[in-house]
């Protein structure tokens, strides 16, 4: 079966990579020809992740999933939300978006937080939908290298390490996305 996961993220499309079984050949953006910009004008994490994937299935005609995902922080009413790549402005810088963020948490008690990860499958002419979700807290500041976007800031419960400091490993068995995948490959494997 061939699907496409409609994202230009390399460290997505690598994360996902290692989660689906070897039945299943994973198509990026790219693979299929597709370098424009795919429109995320929804205002909530689950429509961007439809969007996104009933466009490439109608521009392009393959079945495909894309996801869409934010990190939801209690003190700031769920921002940044929908808009966490874009949270300091258009340039989606992961360090410019932390900064903004531990600057508005800054003198808030409550650092309770989590990732929400939905994705969107169009396959066979049906659309499902997976969520995963990571509950944790913001740090006072970054801590490791590896990971992307908030993950040097962001801290599952249960652990005293940031995503930015776990192994690929770790973070997919316990995160957001690996429960959205997860779900995603269970649902493809009885079909």
């Amino acid at each position: 079966m061939q699907l496409v996961f409609a994202t230009n993220n390399l460290n997505k499309l690598n994360e996902v990579q290692k989660l689906i079984p070897d039945t299943i050949q994973l198509l990026s953006l790219k693979d299929i020809g597709c370098f424009e910009d795919i429109p995320e004008t929804q205002d909530t994490i689950e429509g961007n992740a439809i969007q996104k994937a009933e466009y490439v299935k109608q521009h392009y005609g393959y079945d495909c999933f894309a996801d869409d995902t934010g990190l939801e922080v209690e003190a700031l009413q769920g921002a940044p939300g929908v808009f966490s790549a874009r949270y300091a402005g258009p340039q989606r810088d992961a360090n410019d978006n932390m900064d903004k963020l531990l600057l508005n948490l800054k003198d808030k008690p409550n650092k309770n937080a989590h990732f929400k990860t939905v994705i969107a499958l169009v396959l066979n002419g049906t659309l499902n939908t997976f969520t995963g979700i990571c509950e944790g807290c913001i740090t006072e500041t970054k801590y490791g290298d590896s990971g992307f976007g908030y993950d040097p800031i962001f801290k599952a419960n249960g652990y005293d390490k940031t995503f930015a400091e776990i192994t690929l490993e770790e973070k997919n068995s316990i995160g957001h996305r690996g429960k959205a995948v997860s779900q995603l490959i269970s649902f493809l494997n009885n079909h």
